[in-house]
């Protein structure tokens, strides 16, 4: 799982998911460009690059790629994580929330890897991992905006991967579960009760507690490293064993 002398590309990297594998991929040896709206909050490393950019700015995205590219001499690694959530039934988001949701989280993906496939075709180790969500796959109540952009994201990573495989660029995607980040921690404040909703987003998961953002890091890397080269078009589970195991309700 190594990523000596790889340069990778993390959109959403100055927060949560996004800031573990910028970490966990530092640790593996590559050099990473954190593209976020605020990248202030990238880690402070000489190997880090941070750009300000939004997934939703073609332009902007675009230059960003470009800028990392050119600071590190390359690029082999993107790591679409960059997303936002949306919370209510299938008629509880209006147009507005519909289209702002798509295109951050899967045309924002389409964006980023088009701006670097300039480069990942000149990498002899290129790949492409997107964080897509259990809920692509499982039926979660009320979150009907969410779990459509996260299909999206499952089904693209299948088609960018059958689209790419022949010019050895490689196109994985992770699902996790309920994760540990800033934005649960936000939910979880605004619950009535933020110990019992807690206690409930942990309890779904078959291992009884939240992922962590490392746990889903260490997925990311894996997928991205030289030591997956024959892993292509997989969505890798990190849910605690949620989409896969049926287990009797807890007493």
């Amino acid at each position: 799982m190594r990523c000596d002398g790889l340069v990778a590309v993390v959109t959403g990297g100055g927060s949560g998911i996004g800031h573990a594998c910028t970490e966990a991929l530092l640790a593996a040896g590559a050099r990473v460009g954190v593209l976020d709206v605020d990248p202030s909050g990238a880690p402070r490393h000489p190997g880090v690059h941070p750009v300000s950019a939004d997934v939703a700015d073609r332009a902007g995205v675009t230059a960003a790629v470009d800028a990392v590219a050119e600071a590190f001499g390359g690029l082999d690694i993107v790591v679409n994580n960059a997303g936002i959530s949306a919370i209510g039934g299938v008629e509880e988001n209006d147009d507005e929330q519909w289209a702002r949701v798509l295109d951050v989280n899967v045309t924002g993906v389409a964006r980023t890897t088009t701006a670097a496939l300039p480069y990942l075709r000149r990498s002899s180790h290129a790949a492409i991992v997107n964080v897509s969500s259990v809920a692509a796959g499982a039926g979660l109540p009320r979150r009907a905006l969410y779990s459509a952009s996260k299909g999206a994201v499952h089904a693209l990573t299948l088609a960018m991967a059958a689209d790419l495989v022949g010019e050895g660029i490689r196109v994985n995607c992770v699902a996790p579960g309920t994760v540990d980040t800033p934005w649960v921690a936000r939910l979880l404040a605004a619950a009535p009760d933020p110990q019992a909703e807690r206690r409930r987003l942990a309890a779904r998961q078959p291992t009884g507690r939240l992922v962590t953002a490392g746990e889903v890091a260490a997925a990311v890397v894996y997928l991205a490293s030289p030591a997956a080269g024959a892993v292509t078009g997989t969505s890798l589970a990190v849910d605690g064993g949620m989409a896969g195991l049926r287990m009797p309700a807890r007493s």
